[in-house]
């Protein structure tokens, strides 16, 4: 049997999503020259004045999703460059990434599965949609804190609403009308406390059905490249390793609930020891201190922290499996679980685009596991049956055409 796991320490970088910026919070950021020159073509990217957005305007204007969403995401992308002056630095480091909601384009760039350009295209166009699709329906927030998890999603579904966020035990977020979150609040669930959200619209909804569109049309046109990281996705708590597919899930994400505590539950079965959160920081390490005992959290909030958070990066990192034959494509597990050979991919010398080579099972579900990009199989790191690991390689491949 092929055993694999990751054992000593784990790094994850997370990026937050809208909501977690509050006004003035680029200004100490924005005194280094560097960072400031950066944040300004990354602004004249995505056509709007991110400095004096993230250091002159009001709580009100920064709220609106249009300018809340690119502030966030080149925030995150160019702290990570102070922390990691170096890519290879962070090769060296990370072991996973993770964004919550908007936060995914910041991972996604930051695992180089896309550009920092071609994230703030799509982050543009992504707030500009989403704040059109709200305003064709009055439709709101709700957070719902504390009760019974299954009273409160029965609660939720009663009135027509959708768990837009879930954020593990006692933090779920209620999305739909106005009237709908009327219903509930004249109706909690037991032992609940209901707090509205200040936000545009019902987010990660079948309400931003136009904005799946919109995105949808933009993404065809993006250039992917497999992420050097594992990527955990909003949508199932699944790891990611194929950039298509990345962008793909990002895009149905904006009319999708964001399941976080599955996020963290791959954070989990990662043995994450680590997990350091990209400003502006507090929300999603507050999230990991009540829900994953035992795993240290660093909140990077000001640049006088950047050498600490250095600290915190060589503590708990290790470098990701994806970056040991960067010349070859690896196939990895998406998740936990059982792996099941598929027979004909198991004698295969070849494996056309797509091809199925297993699948997974979990105690959540059945996974099927196919070579995207295809190629010549180099050598199997599984058997039929093994347990496997979030991320750990299944298959080497040569890409198709590649040199033997």
């Amino acid at each position: 049997m092929v055993v694999f796991g990751r054992v000593g320490v784990v790094l994850v970088i997370v990026a937050p999503g809208q909501g977690a910026q509050t006004p003035g919070f680029l200004g100490p950021w924005l005194e280094d020259p560097t960072f400031a020159e950066r944040i300004e073509w990354l602004g004249t990217v995505a056509g709007i004045d991110l400095a004096h957005h993230g250091t002159e305007a009001d709580a009100d204007t920064i709220r609106r999703t249009e300018i809340a969403q690119p502030l966030l995401v080149a925030t995150g992308l160019v702290a990570a460059l102070e922390l990691f002056p170096h890519p290879a630095d962070a090769f060296a480091r990370v072991g996973a990434v993770a964004g919550h909601s908007v936060g995914e384009l910041t991972a996604a760039a930051g695992a180089r599965a896309i550009t920092a350009e071609q994230a703030m295209v799509l982050v543009r166009e992504r707030g500009k949609a989403m704040a059109e699709a709200a305003a064709v329906t009055a439709t709101g927030m709700t957070a719902v804190l504390g009760g019974d998890r299954d009273e409160v999603l029965a609660a939720i579904d009663k009135h027509g609403l959708t768990p837009a966020n879930d954020n593990g035990p006692g933090q779920i977020v209620a999305a739909g009308t106005l009237e709908q979150l009327a219903a509930l609040a004249d109706e909690p669930p037991a032992k609940a406390r209901l707090t509205p959200l200040s936000v545009a619209g019902a987010f990660h909804t079948e309400h931003m059905q136009p904005a799946v569109a919109r995105l949808a049309q933009l993404a065809r046109a993006v250039s992917t490249h497999d992420p050097r990281f594992p990527v955990i996705s909003n949508k199932d708590g699944r790891v990611v390793h194929d950039g298509r597919d990345v962008v793909a899930r990002i895009v149905g994400q904006i009319a999708s609930p964001v399941r976080w505590d599955l996020c963290m539950d791959t954070m989990s079965d990662l043995r994450v020891t680590g997990i350091l959160e990209m400003p502006p920081a507090g929300t999603l390490t507050g999230i990991a201190k009540r829900n994953l005992k035992g795993v240290e959290t660093f909140a990077l909030k000001s640049p006088d922290q950047l050498d600490d958070a250095r600290d915190f990066c060589d503590k708990h990192g290790e470098s990701s499996a994806f970056d040991a034959s960067p010349t070859w494509r690896m196939v990895v597990s998406p998740g936990k679980g059982t792996f099941h050979l598929d027979e004909a991919a198991r004698d295969a010398v070849d494996l056309a685009p797509g091809a199925t080579i297993g699948d997974l099972a979990s105690s959540r579900d059945r996974t099927t596991v196919v070579a995207r990009h295809g190629g010549q199989v180099v050598e199997w790191l599984v058997e039929d049956g093994d347990l496997v690991s979030p991320g750990q390689p299944l298959v080497r491949l040569h890409p198709a055409g590649g040199p033997a």
